[in-house]
């Protein structure tokens, strides 16, 4: 259903636009901090994010506390209208705590303390560390929970890495005790028996290390959800005191992409909005497309971690990105529409790292909006401030929601499962990549798509694809059966229902609990070298009316259909004329299955068919060419469209019958656009009857 939701905060219903800004670096510069206010007015920011690696600022010792340059600030930037994101300092802590307290640091998976140094270099077990930050952040709470000028809190900074200290150790066991209950029933999900790792006391558990066991597919599965909830507890204990002291702030922390540490999918419930930082490599070739089609797709990710609610864009950069390979300029044009970018697919901030250059140290040329020569005469400034311009006439959009058709499951622990497993392409099995390209087909064609875990709802959607389903945990089989009995469409793909979720294979043969409903046995996984390839073709009668040949690299599965029908063979080597693309008539639903890895021609090809015949609407009804692509958000009375160019040259597009009024200008009855090299636009248009039944999904 098409919903509007409140803005982040109440105190400002527009979008969140300015930069992580670090005054504690400049307190020796007042005439710079002055400077600074001046600056984010012209370029104009509404807010920034600050404190977040501020702790020396904040506690220059232990137990003595300077918050008098934090309270300057962010009653300064108030006055002017600029609102504060306020963020824990956990990020990186003291080298007087470091040395005081060196449990606080973490120890490596070789058993190694680390020094002082470096960000996240602590321990989320330790209870020094718990106890200092339970200190500084109800600090924080007691003192800005309430302050006019702070609009939500920022936890932390991009959460990662992990502890292998005795603490998290015993942490460890105790987590496996309560999963598992008994050593007998351990041993059995993690199929110790195996080189006779079988454990017959608690004790002998360690975590996977280089230096001892790091083969067992269970252990390092549990190992790695065992951190994700060590981290999501230790969030949890940042954000107490300020719930404490005022439960109406939002509270937030970035995340990382598909970052493969944690499962961002366990941070949902614990936080207010969800946010990222986004930093893609643009113009690394001249066509932009792949790498907009995968941002879209980590954008439509965020969004769907809460449900559909706005996320928030914490990071990018207005400029270049030090840490990449190479430092590339955005080329004129391309900040606006990367920005707008996010906001297409559900944000509803645009913020930056960072503000100011730093003056030293690691990240002194990653890209700012005020550069080291500190005026606003600069290219990236001009650019920062348009950015501003536009979204400040964008308010009738602002907690507007993305109704999408079409899922896609993107399930962190099937990727950890697949990357663990050892076999059968050692050389890359491509989870990531593979997701990205059955989304890019939908993002060609201007189709949202929400991006899912497979414990997720997936009842309203007409299509659900599960690219690689190599895990399937208890009850999902089930619930795809449902899906597609209920009307759905479903594809799967090869490598799918292998094993469940402690990496044991079902058995009784593949694709396991997705068998029945597939209606095929995989009986045979042949996988290609990179040199080699095979083809598949359609048969002249099938169900979707494709036809042709169709290249396949990297896996062949071999199968046999058990009640499902064969749209497609291979052609080539000692299994040509076996079934390579199959549909099973369930109730009143299909599932689909594709047994090799195909390129975009294939798949692009294919969900075109599907697309017409699940009755999927694109956001525009109109052709689109290459390097363009559509998304809507809705408020339930008016559509926004956002069109936007990542390809290599002009393009002009015709409109559908609709009427259309563009957001920006105020051009009335917009019939056709002109698209420049990494144009874009926002049209209006009402939603008629039609349309709000379309929105209902099916």
């Amino acid at each position: 259903m098409i919903k509007k939701y409140p803005p982040i905060s109440r105190k400002l219903p527009h979008f969140m636009h300015g930069g992580d800004y670090n005054p504690d670096q400049w307190l020796h510069y007042p005439e710079i901090l002055e400077e600074d206010i001046r600056l984010m007015k012209l370029a104009n920011c509404n807010t920034v994010a600050m404190g977040i690696f501020s702790w020396v600022a904040l506690e220059p010792e232990e137990g003595t506390f300077h918050f008098d340059w934090l309270d300057d600030r962010i009653d300064k930037l108030y006055e002017n209208g600029i609102y504060t994101i306020l963020s824990t300092p956990s990020g990186a802590r003291p080298a007087w705590m470091s040395q005081k307290y060196p449990e606080v640091l973490r120890v490596a998976s070789n058993r190694v303390r680390n020094l002082h140094g470096e960000r996240h270099n602590h321990c989320y077990s330790s209870p020094v560390y718990r106890e200092k930050i339970r200190i500084i952040n109800t600090r924080l709470a007691e003192r800005y929970s309430n302050h006019p000028g702070v609009v939500a809190w920022h936890i932390s900074n991009e959460y990662s890495g992990e502890c292998h200290c005795d603490i998290c150790q015993e942490n460890f066991r105790k987590w496996l005790k309560e999963k598992y209950g008994s050593l007998e029933n351990l041993n059995h999900a993690w199929w110790s028996s195996f080189w006779s790792h079988t454990i017959t006391s608690w004790s002998q558990i360690e975590s996977p290390s280089p230096i001892g066991e790091r083969r067992t597919n269970g252990l390092n599965l549990d190992w790695k959800r065992f951190v994700t909830d060590q981290t999501v507890d230790f969030c949890k204990h940042e954000i107490k005191p300020f719930k404490e002291h005022n439960p109406d702030m939002p509270v937030t922390t970035n995340m990382m992409g598909t970052y493969e540490g944690l499962n961002y999918w366990k941070f949902k419930d614990v936080l207010d909005r969800v946010s990222w930082d986004n930093y893609p490599c643009w113009h690394e070739e001249d066509d932009n497309t792949h790498i907009a089609a995968f941002i879209s797709m980590v954008h439509d990710m965020n969004r769907s971690f809460k449900g559909g609610k706005p996320f928030m864009l914490m990071e990018s950069t207005p400029s270049v990105t030090n840490w990449s390979p190479v430092s590339k300029l955005k080329k004129p044009g391309m900040h606006l529409l990367s920005s707008l970018h996010a906001v297409a697919h559900g944000s509803d901030t645009v913020q930056y790292f960072q503000w100011r250059k730093s003056r030293g140290s690691s990240e002194q040329y990653h890209g700012a909006v005020v550069d080291h020569c500190g005026h606003e005469n600069t290219r990236v400034f001009r650019d920062v401030a348009e950015v501003g311009e536009v979204l400040a006439s964008l308010d009738e959009v602002v907690g507007t929601s993305v109704n999408a058709e079409v899922a896609i499951l993107f399930d962190w622990e099937n990727k950890w499962a697949i990357n663990d497993a050892h076999g059968p392409r050692n050389c890359g099995m491509k989870y990531d990549e593979t997701v990205a390209m059955h989304y890019k087909s939908f993002w060609k064609n201007g189709i949202p798509v929400d991006i899912l875990d497979m414990d997720c709802d997936i009842s309203d959607y007409k299509l659900l694809i599960a690219p690689m389903l190599y895990m399937v945990r208890q009850g999902v089989g089930e619930k795809i059966e449902r899906f597609v009995e209920n009307g759905g469409t479903f594809v799967g793909t090869y490598w799918s229902g292998i094993v469940d979720e402690n990496g044991l294979c079902f058995l009784g043969g593949f694709p396991g609990p997705l068998r029945k409903v597939l209606g095929i046995w995989s009986e045979e996984l042949e996988c290609l070298y990179d040199h080699e390839s095979n083809h598949i073709v359609f048969n002249k009668e099938n169900g979707i009316s494709l036809n042709g040949e169709f290249q396949c690299k990297d896996f062949c599965d071999l199968i046999h259909t058990e009640g499902a029908e064969a749209l497609a063979v291979y052609k080539e080597d000692f299994y040509a004329g076996r079934p390579a693309v199959t549909v099973n008539c369930v109730g009143a639903g299909k599932a689909y299955y594709i047994a090799s890895r195909n390129g975009e021609d294939f798949i692009d090809g294919f969900y075109g068919k599907l697309i017409k015949e699940a009755g999927i609407k694109r956001n525009l009804e109109t052709e689109l060419p290459d390097g363009v692509t559509v998304q809507r958000r809705s408020d339930g009375e008016n559509d926004f469209i956002f069109i936007m160019n990542f390809g290599t040259k002009e393009r002009h597009i015709k409109l559908d019958d609709k009427e259309y009024s563009d957001l920006l200008t105020g051009e009335q009855n917009v019939r056709e656009i002109n698209l420049s090299l990494y144009g874009m636009r926002i049209l209006k248009r009402r939603v008629t009857i039609q349309d709000s039944v379309l929105h209902s999904h099916r």
